[in-house]
């Protein structure tokens, strides 16, 4: 059974790495193709994507998809040799059909534990790459929505909160700039207002120009101060005192768990775009076990339509099975759902399904 083993071995990872580069090159070709007037309108050259952006970008498409890229190379080979009757020789020769799917579950979990080291640790790295250039590839519309001024709402504790009438998250610094600090009453004990503002990436400070601040006192009296500028420090970098969603794709775990749990400290409720993010890191690589076996025990028998019927029903339940991820995501968001149970509700459904087929594929 070693050479067997081997075989199937050989013939998933062969599979795999074969669907891995035809889906990395035709997308990247159709991406390209599609993005570069926006790329060069933007004053950049396809060449400088094509080595500063795609290569990162790549990363984050190949995990994204890559449950559908094994369910997909599962049955493409699982069912070549099953019309070619080498599974009905095998099991004939005395070997039982668990036996037989070994190494299916070995291929799958070193793909698997992978694939969880990248998503925990690697890809978020990637992220870091593809994100800083990402937004010229936008249309211009989009483009002014994510880089251009918005109005900025943020809360650093339970006391102090942030408001900005116009904040430039390209240029890191804006004007409307107001800091309210609290005491434990909910009564208002310091304001500090600014004209203008910019973030000093070298001494890691606040600039604020034309400021005035505030400090309420007992019996309604308050102490003024004002001047042309002066500087300020709120513990943190812009990028994480006004996180955008993507904050959370360019941390590592352990950096993203200290975030979240900073935030939960700070007061700040909305957080499930990053408990998304930081539970779906680990239940996508749990889905290539699923989808696995979900793939062996449909692909696994000599059946009417034969390979193309077996691929038509893989890729409908494997974009099924992605597309539920996403749309789970804006349910959770929208704290219909909470993060961990729409991101394992995919594994809990099709664990089941994919366990019920297999035992019954193994029975006959």
């Amino acid at each position: 059974m070693k050479i067997i083993d081997l075989y199937i071995i050989k013939k998933y990872l062969g599979t795999f790495g074969f669907m891995l580069g035809l889906l990395s090159i035709i997308v990247l070709v159709i991406d390209v193709q599609a993005k570069a007037p926006r790329i060069e309108s933007n004053g950049f050259k396809v060449s400088e994507f094509l080595v500063n952006f795609y290569p990162f970008w790549i990363i984050n498409l190949i995990i994204t998809f890559m449950s559908i890229l094994v369910f997909i190379s599962v049955i493409f080979f699982t069912s070549k040799i099953a019309n070619n009757t080498e599974i009905v020789a095998i099991i004939s020769s005395g070997a039982s059909f668990h036996r037989f799917a070994r190494p299916y579950l070995m291929t799958s979990g070193l793909i698997a534990i992978a694939a969880l080291l990248i998503n925990h640790f690697v890809l978020p790295l990637a992220n870091i790459k593809k994100n800083e250039l990402e937004p010229y590839t936008y249309s211009t519309k989009s483009r002014e929505e994510f880089l251009g001024n918005a109005e900025v709402a943020t809360q650093l504790s339970k006391t102090e909160y942030i408001f900005i009438k116009s904040y430039n998250k390209k240029n890191k610094g804006g004007s409307g700039f107001m800091y309210q600090k609290f005491d434990k009453k909910k009564n208002l004990i310091y304001q500090f207002n600014a004209a203008d503002f910019y973030w000093d990436k070298d001494k890691k400070h606040f600039v604020m120009s034309n400021y005035l601040e505030k400090t309420f006192l007992k019996n309604d009296k308050e102490k003024l101060g004002s001047g042309n500028t002066t500087n300020k420090k709120f513990g943190l970098p812009p990028e994480e005192l006004f996180p955008d969603v993507l904050l959370g794709q360019n941390k590592t775990t352990p950096d993203l768990v200290k975030f979240i749990n900073r935030e939960k400290e700070k007061g700040n409720a909305n957080l499930n775009t990053y408990l998304n993010e930081l539970h779906q890191r680990t239940s996508m690589p749990f889905s290539v076990i699923i989808l696995t076996f979900l793939g062996l025990s449909l692909s696994s028998q000599k059946k009417r339509g034969g390979l193309g019927m077996n691929l038509a029903i893989g890729i409908t339940l494997a974009f099924v099975f992605v597309f539920s991820f996403e749309v789970l995501k804006v349910v959770s968001e929208n704290k219909s759902i909470s993060p961990l149970v729409a991101m394992w509700l995919p594994n809990i459904i099709f664990g089941p399904v994919a366990l019920f087929l297999y035992f019954k594929r193994a029975n006959q």
